[in-house]
């Protein structure tokens, strides 16, 4: 008989890299939560479009990346996040920071009969679908007029507040949201939930032979993300104090997301956050030349897709796939003997 016997295959949930991701981004998110001491309020709004951007990128990704489902709507749960805002402010009468955790249930409360709509639909045609779904949220808001209609509305409650002291509070609550968001996807995509999820968007037939209840875990990635769009859309709205049907229904919302997911990375948590700083700088510092600005978005999107498919934080993490938020467990097989 052979002497080789193999040993026990070990599962490994943590790696010396990935122990630094939790209390690193802690002390950033400390850090930050500094700034509207230190920063100057112009740029203090910019960040708060920032962290909106990191929530967009980091739950389109949870779609995509890990979901499989390539959405061309989320726009519609940023439009209902950030009319929810303005219209739970201004009619309502509810604080417009507290309208934000509602808006996003709001979002995803929604979301649920939309994706018996959409899962009907695979592939290309899911994902037009999810547009058509966003256009259609887009009409009918235009014509209510409880909301402006077609003019969109502006948030004026919040003028009671002297305007330092509410961007300050705009910028800890919209830190916050993204903190939660960031968090909340490490610990959903680590979980015996994100193995399954894997596992679906990788082949869903052999997953649900595994057990694995492919459209319920679908469907729940869906409501998650579109609460998370729609927490989003609720920051822009309280960092603009404007909302207009045809800005935050925008399908350029989509674009951005897929440039800020491809250039960090697809299915990492860490690269899309990379790509929403990436687009963020280019954004801030290539604005002003108009047009320009969009031709050398989509330039450096069609370089990273040729000449890095697997974004920044691939380049970063380097073969060894080195990650401050490892997903799911790593099997190591021991020496044959």
């Amino acid at each position: 008989m052979s002497a080789d016997v193999a040993h026990p295959v070990g599962v490994v949930r943590w790696t010396g890299a990935s122990r630094v991701g939790p209390p690193l981004l802690l002390v950033v998110v400390v850090a930050l939560a500094a700034g509207p001491f230190v920063v100057a309020p112009q740029q203090l709004f910019g960040l708060v479009n920032l962290f909106a951007y990191v929530m967009l990128a980091v739950t389109w990704n949870l779609l995509a990346g890990y979901g499989g489902m390539v959405s061309v709507g989320q726009q519609a749960s940023i439009g209902l996040g950030a009319y929810a805002v303005a219209y739970l402010a201004q009619t309502v009468g509810l604080n417009g920071f507290l309208a934000l955790p509602v808006a996003a249930v709001m979002a995803g409360v929604v979301a649920v009969p939309v994706s018996f709509l959409a899962f009907r639909l695979v592939g290309g045609y899911f994902a037009i679908g999810t547009w058509v779904v966003a256009e259609v949220f887009r009409l009918l808001t235009v014509q209510w007029d409880a909301v402006g209609a077609g003019s969109g509305t502006s948030i004026t409650s919040l003028s009671g507040y002297d305007r330092d002291v509410r961007l300050a509070l705009t910028y800890w609550v919209a830190l916050a949201a993204a903190a939660v968001v960031v968090v909340g996807s490490v610990l959903l995509v680590r979980s015996r939930f994100g193995l399954g999820l894997a596992a679906v968007r990788d082949d869903p037939v052999a997953a649900a032979s595994t057990g694995v209840g492919v459209t319920t875990a679908k469907r729940v990635v869906f409501v998650l993300a579109a609460a998370g769009a729609g927490l989003a859309g609720g920051v822009l709205a309280l960092g603009s104090l404007r909302v207009q049907p045809d800005s935050v229904y925008s399908v350029q919302w989509t674009a951005f997301m897929v440039f800020m997911v491809v250039i960090g990375g697809v299915g990492t948590i860490e690269g899309p956050i990379v790509g929403a700083v990436v687009f963020f700088v280019l954004q801030q510092t290539l604005a002003h030349y108009g047009a320009t600005y969009l031709i050398v978005l989509g330039v450096v999107a069609i370089a990273m897709v040729l000449l890095a498919p697997r974004g920044l934080w691939g380049l970063l993490a380097g073969s060894r796939g080195t990650t401050l938020f490892p997903v799911g467990y790593r099997a190591v097989l021991g020496r044959r003997s």
